[in-house]
């Protein structure tokens, strides 16, 4: 009898086992709370599409299981932070955490290192971080002289006329991120502007379209799915790409044989990285250098544009720093008001709201326990807006205080942990907003909702526009 039941015993929990094994929505990813998978292929893929973006699918996630919670994408367990003290208990034991490029190279199927490990990877990202600097430190006049252009060009319109800020904020972006990363063949954009059909002038648009292709289909296809659903806009999407790596290809050959030593890609060129390496990282920095440019200083100007008092307190700090004078590179970190504008309207606009790590070995968040090789999400467009540590609304005066300044730091916004492309946009934004608010004002448009498209990097979901007036 006592056999007989240890038997019966035994073959429950093995049934249950296999039920659970068979039946993947029956389990938990990694036993952490959260949704089962809702497809045995998808996971829960369908409710990320559902809900519009998976930023808006982290929100409802969050809110439904708390600030640790899990869900599948494919057959892949994914574990979500949601909180800084949970970020902070996952972070500090893993300090050389996976930066934006590094999620977007796998996004593009790019490797990450040199082909040799860790250490390998760790030298790379220093060759390319090293590259961004070094650019900007040899080419700060050109972006200077760039923003002059587009502030020259908003002097002259009429003080009723609209403008819009995403086309004219992206173009600075391009502008400014081809010249610096890729040198002189992207200088003179008349070519571009016209539709002129000389060589340089038809390979700088379709390269500037493809960019633009490309970051769409990276933002919104491959994290929803749609891509690989549709064989038209993935033929359309691979196309994109590849024209981009051949102008890459050509444009780091034409400056090796050039022996020039001024712009991001000449650094690479110089390391030991092969030339395939040299295109992959030209491919990260000009797409996420452009992006992030863009759209930071979009949502600055356009949270400006909604508060007569913090333009000026920005324009005193900036007579009183800058006076009359250009702004500089040694100028910029007394610009501290600046700053936290360029900080709170990341906050508020949730610039980057996701980033992402694979567990590189077993760690603890809680009383959670993170599997190696677990996919972990900071989902930090929902940490932004956590009313236990944030309080709305646009208010760059929360930065003064040093608690939120560590909590910001640790969030990968400031400091050390801040993703190189994401620095550069802040030197462009505030060359733009040192240039702008000390010659115009900004008015925003009565009646118009400026709507949150949250995907790699959050953009507005329908042009802004403003208005500009001189300061007299």
């Amino acid at each position: 009898m006592l056999d007989f039941a240890i038997f019966a015993v035994t073959f429950v929990i093995i049934l249950v086992g296999a039920v659970l094994y068979l039946y993947p929505s029956s389990r938990r990813a990694s036993g952490i709370p959260g949704l089962n998978p809702a497809d045995e292929k998808d996971g829960n893929l369908q409710d990320i599409v559902n809900r519009g973006s998976l930023h808006d699918f982290l929100v409802s996630l969050h809110q439904e299981f708390g600030s640790v919670a899990s869900f599948w994408f494919g057959g892949q367990p994914v574990v979500s932070l949601g909180s800084v003290k949970q970020l902070q208990q996952h972070i500090n034991p893993n300090q050389a955490t996976d930066s934006f490029e590094t999620m977007l190279k796998s996004l593009l199927s790019y490797q990450s290192g040199m082909g040799g490990g860790a250490n390998e990877t760790m030298l790379r990202k220093k060759v390319y971080e090293s590259a961004i600097n070094n650019t900007l430190k040899n080419n700060f006049p050109l972006v200077v002289k760039v923003v002059d252009e587009l502030v020259g060009k908003w002097k002259s319109f009429p003080d009723a006329q609209h403008t819009p800020l995403c086309a004219h904020l992206l173009g600075l972006a391009m502008k400014t991120v081809t010249q610096l990363a890729l040198g002189d063949r992207f200088r003179d954009d008349t070519e571009v502007i016209s539709f002129r059909k000389n060589h340089d002038g038809f390979v700088n648009l379709i390269f500037l379209l493809s960019c633009y292709q490309i970051w769409s289909e990276i933002g919104k296809g491959y994290l929803d799915g749609s891509l690989e659903k549709s064989s038209s806009r993935k033929g359309h999407y691979e196309k994109a790409l590849a024209e981009m790596e051949s102008v890459l290809l050509s444009v780091a050959k034409e400056r090796k044989a050039q022996k020039k030593h001024m712009v991001f890609v000449d650094t690479l060129l110089q390391s030991s990285l092969t030339e395939r390496q040299i295109m992959e990282d030209c491919m990260v920095f000009t797409l996420a250098g452009s992006v992030i440019t863009a759209n930071l200083c979009i949502w600055a100007l356009h949270f400006l544009s909604t508060s007569e008092e913090v333009q000026d307190k920005l324009y005193q700090e900036l007579k009183d720093v800058l006076g009359s004078d250009p702004v500089s590179l040694d100028k910029i970190p007394q610009l501290r008001y600046c700053q936290q504008v360029l900080n709170e309207t990341v906050r508020t606009a949730k610039l980057t709201p996701v980033a992402a790590r694979l567990q590189e070995v077993e760690g603890k968040v809680d009383q959670h326990v993170i599997p190696k090789k677990t996919l972990v999400i900071y989902a930090l467009g929902v940490v932004l807006q956590d009313s236990d540590t944030w309080s709305a609304p646009f208010d760059p005066d929360r930065f003064e205080e040093e608690s939120v300044k560590k909590s910001f730091c640790l969030l990968g916004f400031s400091g050390n942990q801040t993703c190189p492309e994401l620095r550069f946009a802040y030197t462009v934004a505030t060359v733009l907003l040192s240039t702008l608010v000390r010659q115009l004002k900004l008015h925003q448009l009565k009646g118009q909702v400026m709507e949150v498209r949250s995907e790699l990097v959050s953009t507005p979901k329908d042009e802004t526009w403003i208005t500009v007036s001189r300061r007299s």
